[in-house]
């Protein structure tokens, strides 16, 4: 329990530095915004950035779950992370990339959606418009 109190924490902290990053973004301070998010990766996940972003997608969960033992909550920060990163692509004109964390970050909702067995209005909004970015930027 008191793992999990941590996480939704963490969670409800991610929220604000997530909030700052894409302020930076919209400011066209793009450089600041990669730094912020890659110490982000860290500081939340103890990982550095670049070994999420070389995680296949087809292999997020199996690997982060089992070889790593984090929780769905853990999945949950880096969907965040992801989601992030996706935006970050777009708005430095990668599309490819922004694709790519997209897909990422939905493969992680999609299966915390499943495994929590609980509503969220705010996870299924997320998860619609990372459809719609998906579908943009076919």
């Amino acid at each position: 329990m008191y793992q999990r109190d941590y996480i939704l924490r963490l969670i409800a902290m991610l929220g604000d530095l997530i909030a700052g990053i894409l302020g930076l973004i919209k400011k066209g301070e793009l450089d600041q915004a990669r730094e912020k998010l890659d110490k982000l990766y860290y500081e939340m996940l103890r990982e550095d950035a670049a070994y999420f972003r070389e995680l296949p997608e087809d292999k997020l969960t199996e690997t982060l779950l089992h070889q790593h033992n984090y929780t769905n909550g853990h999945l949950e920060i880096l969907a965040e992370l992801f989601n992030t990163e996706a935006e970050l692509r777009i708005a430095g004109g990668d599309k490819n990339g922004s694709k790519e964390f997209s897909g990422k970050a939905l493969a992680l909702f999609e299966f915390i959606d499943r495994e929590y067995k609980t509503y969220s209005p705010e996870r299924i909004d997320k998860m619609d418009k990372i459809r719609q970015r998906l579908k943009t930027e076919d």
